[in-house]
């Protein structure tokens, strides 16, 4: 195979400087791009410095995400000379801009159909087949693997394996967790998604704004997706790692390396994020990985099946991480209840409902540690309030404390 150990992923400096403008929408429309652009990589594509310049004008406010839609469209309608590398550059262009759009929506379904509707999306007018389930089983060569394959699930199964490991989520209970066991969890379940690989191409970017779009959905509202722009090819290895098994050369499920990643994207933790420490021919493999510990969960994937042991320590620049005072209360109160406004209040024994929506229910809400029981319809009468699983887990850590 000819992908090298270490690739880099785009690095944009004209972007950097959004990152510290005071402006919020500004910096998370850098964000959007930032993270759309870096995914590329994982298919080992580049965009165009026409959608940089057009991204640019986007995130300064000069023209809506519709107008760099058109304008991407027609760059590429009006190009009458075709180059080597057009093909790849106008998918990674149109596709960057589509991911842009789509982390832009609040809107978000956990279900088959919206995992499909995110991929129709994603890749709508690049492939035919946006949207579409394959209707053929695969192999892929991979570098990490020295060519070999992942097993992945047949063409058969595929709506009814991704029902059962949605359905498996939905009813997962995070309350009892420690912090280390539901980071765990949730790239074990991340893992078993894309293992399924249920379209023809692009299964690892659609893994990765469906994992973005879920992780907002449980709490988890102002993650720093710089992970996903600057190591998008180290988040498909791991991936790749998570879910081989070859016993014939000794090799297990290495699901740590996909831990790591979600330890410091949920956690702010620094530990390294090397491909070539991921490559089975590597001598140090064997020595990097932790002592298995069969996974309790049942999973749809055969090959997903091994946790691997993690530290409880936790960085102080974690997401989890918070210094309100009453935020913390508010966690406590609640606890794995639901719970009214009024119910909250006499918990917290606070009488002055504006200074309780403003100094502890909205910054919570806002935070994600809380949710509402019926978020379509704010003003429901028998409205009640609970904590999301970021929630649970910030209880979990006060609780052990």
């Amino acid at each position: 195979m000819a992908k090298k150990a270490d690739i880099e992923n785009p690095y944009i400096p004209e972007f950097e400087k959004y990152l510290r403008t005071p402006e919020p929408s500004v910096r998370e429309r850098a964000d959007y791009w930032r993270t759309a652009i870096g995914l590329q990589a994982v298919d080992q594509l580049t965009v165009s410095d026409f959608l940089k310049q057009t991204a640019q004008e986007h995130i300064e406010g000069q023209i809506s995400a519709d107008e760099a839609e058109q304008r991407i469209k027609a760059y590429y309608q009006a190009k009458e000379i075709r180059l080597p590398d057009d093909d790849e550059k106008e998918e990674a262009d149109k596709v960057a801009m589509n991911i842009t759009k789509l982390l832009s929506e609040q809107s978000f379904t956990f279900s088959v159909a919206g995992l499909a509707s995110i991929h129709r999306q994603i890749f709508k007018g690049v492939f035919k087949h946006a949207g579409q389930f394959r209707d053929y089983d695969i192999t892929k060569k991979e570098w990490v693997l020295d060519g070999d394959t992942v097993l992945y699930a047949s063409c058969t199964q595929l709506q009814a394996t991704l029902e059962y490991d949605l359905e498996q989520e939905k009813l997962f209970d995070y309350s009892n967790l420690a912090l280390p066991d539901a980071i765990r969890h949730i790239a074990a379940f991340v893992a078993n998604i894309w293992q399924i690989h249920p379209f023809r191409e692009g299964n690892t970017r659609t893994t990765a704004v469906f994992t973005i779009k879920y992780l907002r959905s449980i709490g988890f509202r102002n993650i720093d997706n710089t992970l996903f722009e600057q190591h998008s090819w180290f988040f498909r290895n791991a991936l790749v790692r998570a879910n081989y098994k070859n016993a014939r050369i000794g090799v297990n499920n290495s699901p740590q390396y996909l831990e790591r990643f979600f330890r410091n994207l949920l956690l702010g933790e620094q530990m390294p994020l090397h491909n070539r420490d991921l490559h089975i021919s590597n001598m140090n493999v064997q020595s990097a990985e932790t002592e298995q510990v069969p996974n309790k969960r049942r999973t749809s994937s055969e090959q997903v099946q091994d946790k691997c042991g993690t530290s409880n320590l936790i960085s102080t620049g974690n997401q989890l991480y918070t210094e309100d005072e009453n935020t913390i209360r508010l966690v406590m109160s609640i606890g794995l209840e639901k719970l009214s406004i009024k119910e909250i209040m006499g918990k917290i024994e606070l009488k002055h409902r504006p200074t309780f929506m403003e100094n502890y229910l909205n910054p919570a809400i806002e935070n994600g540690f809380v949710r509402l029981l019926y978020p379509d319809s704010p003003r429901h009468p028998r409205q009640k309030y609970l904590l999301t699983v970021k929630g649970m887990m910030l209880l979990n850590q006060l609780s052990n404390k």
